[in-house]
C-alpha cells in the first residue's frame, strides 16, 4: 500500500498542462465573450434585469462545465485517446450552448439545455470509465469517483427533466441544475478532500485560462483606439490600457511571487475562487466596453466598475491565502485593502457623472491594490 501511495504522488507531480486542455479552454473564452453580447442591449440607458440574469446564468453554466472537466483531468486524467475524444465531443456540444445564448434565449431552450445535459453526461461517462477500470485506484478514490458520478448524473437529470416541464408549464427550471451542482460541490468538501488535487498542474491550468480572459479584455479595449484622434480618445484609451495592465500585473505578481504552487491541497476551493474571479473579469471587460458607449447611463457604468473591481480584488485576496503568508501580516494587508476599497467605492459614487474622473479613480484603485500586494510580499520576505 505504501508503495502504491508513493507511485500515485510521484505520477501526480509529473502532470503537465497539455495542448488539448488549452484548446478546450479557448471555447469557454469564446462562449463567455459571446454571452456578454446579451447585456449590450440597453433600454433607456439601463440593462434589462432579465437579460442580466440570463447573462449571469449562461456565464456560470460555462464556468461550471469547465470546473468539472478541469478537476477530472487534474485528478484522474491520463491524456489517453478516450479523454481526447471526450474533450472534442464536449467542444462540439459547447457550440450549441454558445449559439443558444441570445436575447431570445427561451426560443433556444431545448438546444441549449439538451447540449448542456449531454456535456454533463459525457463528463459522467469519463468518471464511470475510470471507476469501472479500477486499475491502480485507491479505496478513497473509488468513493470520490462514485460520489462525483452520482452528483453529475443528478445534475444532468434535472436539466433533461426541465425540458418537458418547460413545454408543459412554461417554467425554465434548468437554472436549478446549476444551483444544485454548485451547492453540491461546495457541500461535498469532505468527499472532495479524499483525493488531493495536483496543485502545480491546477494553478498552471487556471493561470492560462485567466490569461485567455485577459486576452478577451485586450480585444475589447481595442475599440478605444478606433475613435477619432483627440485628447479625449487618447486619455480614455490610455486609462483603459492601464487598467488592463494593472489587473493582469496584480494577478501575475500574485501567481509568480506569493502563491505556493508546491503546497498540498485536498479541496476544490482554489478552483471555486477562480470561477468567481473569472466571472468578475468578464464583467470588468463589459464595464470597460460600457465606458465608451454613450447610450449606457452613468449609473450602470459605474455600478459595473465599482462592484466587479471590488469583487476581483476580494477573490484575489482569498486566492493569495494559498501561500505561507498568514497571521498579522495577512490581517494588516486585509485592513489596508479594505480601506482602499471603501475609498474607491465612495469616490466612484461621488464622481459617477464624470467619466474622466471615475476612470482615473479606477486606475488609481487598481495600482493601489497592486502596490499593496507587492509591499506584502517584500515585507514577508524581508
Amino acid at each position: 500500500m505504501t508503495e502504491r501511495i508513493h507511485e500515485f504522488l510521484e505520477d501526480q507531480s509529473e502532470k503537465k498542462v497539455e495542448y488539448i486542455e488549452l484548446i478546450y479552454d479557448l471555447i469557454f473564452v469564446y462562449i463567455i465573450g459571446r454571452n456578454s453580447s446579451l447585456i449590450h442591449h440597453v433600454e433607456d440607458g439601463f440593462i434589462p434585469g432579465g437579460m442580466f440574469l440570463t447573462y449571469c446564468l449562461c456565464t456560470l453554466v460555462a464556468l461550471h462545465i469547465w470546473y468539472f472537466t478541469t478537476l477530472f483531468i487534474n485528478r484522474y486524467g491520463t491524456n489517453d485517446k478516450a479523454e481526447y475524444i471526450a474533450l472534442f465531443v464536449n467542444m462540439y456540444l459547447l457550440y450549441y450552448v454558445a449559439t443558444g445564448t441570445r436575447l431570445d434565449w427561451m426560443l433556444y431552450y431545448d438546444r441549449y439545455n439538451i447540449a448542456w445535459a449531454l456535456i454533463m453526461l459525457n463528463i459522467a461517462l469519463q468518471y464511470y470509465l475510470k471507476l469501472r477500470a479500477q486499475s491502480g485506484l485507491m479505496p478513497w478514490e473509488t468513493v470520490h469517483l462514485k460520489h462525483t458520478l452520482i452528483l453529475i448524473l443528478a445534475e444532468a437529470g434535472i436539466i433533461l427533466v426541465s425540458v418537458p416541464i418547460y413545454h408543459m408549464t412554461g417554467l425554465p427550471l434548468s437554472p436549478l441544475a446549476l444551483l444544485f451542482g454548485m451547492l453540491a460541490s461546495i457541500f461535498s468538501k469532505g468527499i472532495n478532500s479524499l483525493v488531493a488535487v495536483d496543485f502545480p498542474h491546477l494553478t498552471e491550468r487556471i493561470m492560462l485560462y485567466v490569461v485567455f480572459s485577459f486576452g478577451e479584455m485586450i480585444i475589447a479595449i481595442s475599440e478605444y483606439f478606433t475613435d477619432e484622434f483627440s485628447v479625449s480618445s487618447v486619455y480614455f484609451s490610455l486609462m483603459a490600457f492601464l487598467i488592463v495592465a494593472g489587473l493582469y500585473s496584480s494577478y501575475g505578481y500574485l501567481y509568480d511571487h506569493i502563491i505556493d504552487r508546491e503546497m498540498s491541497v485536498s479541496n476544490n476551493a482554489y478552483m471555486i475562487l477562480h470561477i468567481f474571479l473569472i466571472f468578475s473579469l468578464s464583467n470588468i471587460t463589459v464595464a470597460l466596453e460600457f465606458m465608451r458607449m454613450p447610450e449606457v447611463d452613468a449609473v450602470p457604468k459605474n455600478i459595473f466598475i465599482a462592484v466587479f473591481f471590488l469583487l476581483y480584488f476580494i477573490f484575489l485576496f482569498f486566492i493569495g491565502r494559498y501561500s505561507d503568508i498568514h497571521g498579522a501580516a495577512a490581517r494588516r494587508f486585509f485592513l489596508k485593502e479594505l480601506g482602499l476599497s471603501i475609498c474607491f467605492a465612495v469616490l466612484t459614487a461621488l464622481f459617477y457623472r464624470n467619466p474622466w474622473v471615475s476612470i482615473a479613480i479606477a486606475v488609481a484603485y487598481v495600482y493601489g491594490c497592486w502596490f499593496l500586494i507587492i509591499k506584502l510580499n517584500r515585507r514577508h520576505k524581508a
